[in-house]
């Protein structure tokens, strides 16, 4: 897809902050640090609308980036990350249970994990939820360009046999440096739409 115009639209926190458009949307979800802005910024062709923070666990509220006037890409906090609050993370859990289980704008998760490592137990946890849910879901498994290309298929099956994927949910390798697996999302994603 070529992207013509993005902007983050709302930062919301609660349903009735949403946007009111029927516009499909797709739900990035992922650890704090594993990419999630460098990932929006690349499938968007813009270099700063969703700020890099050097510091975890920055993104405390659902951000909803208008893509092309057709979709919505939703940015959801990310989890795992040790230096908030247990009251914050709960309410965080909270907003992001209510989104995903009540949005019915909501076409497919975009599950983002880092190729580098096996995944956590909070993305088994998160990939869990989403089938307990029946939510279509996206590996995006980023930083590839930092492992060798003959070593990407030994990688790629760790992830999908540490989440135990599903035969149907795909999985893209991905890189923000090179553009690797930008095509591929994007085909994927449309298929949703």
């Amino acid at each position: 897809m070529k992207v013509v115009s993005s902007d983050i639209v709302i930062s919301a926190v609660r349903p009735a902050q949403y946007p009111e458009t029927d516009l499909p949307e797709f739900a990035l979800a992922g650890r704090s640090n594993v990419g999630k802005s460098s990932f929006i910024n690349k499938m968007l062709n813009r270099k700063g609308l969703a700020r890099i923070s050097s510091k975890p666990g920055k993104t405390q509220t659902l951000n909803f980036y208008l893509i092309n006037e057709i979709l919505h890409f939703v940015d959801v906090p990310g989890y795992g990350y040790a230096k908030v609050s247990k009251s914050e993370r709960a309410a965080w859990g909270k907003m992001i249970e209510t989104y995903f289980t009540s949005r019915e704008q909501l076409r497919a998760a975009v599950l983002i994990v880092d190729l580098r490592h096996p995944p956590t137990q909070d993305d088994v946890m998160m990939y869990d939820f989403l089938k307990h849910y029946d939510i279509p879901c996206v590996v995006i498994a980023t930083k590839a360009d930092k492992i060798p290309r003959g070593k990407w298929q030994k990688y790629l099956k760790v992830t999908k046999e540490t989440l135990d994927l599903e035969e149907n949910d795909q999985i893209v390798l991905f890189s923000s440096e090179t553009g690797e697996g930008k095509d591929k999302a994007w085909s994927i994603l449309q298929s949703y739409m």
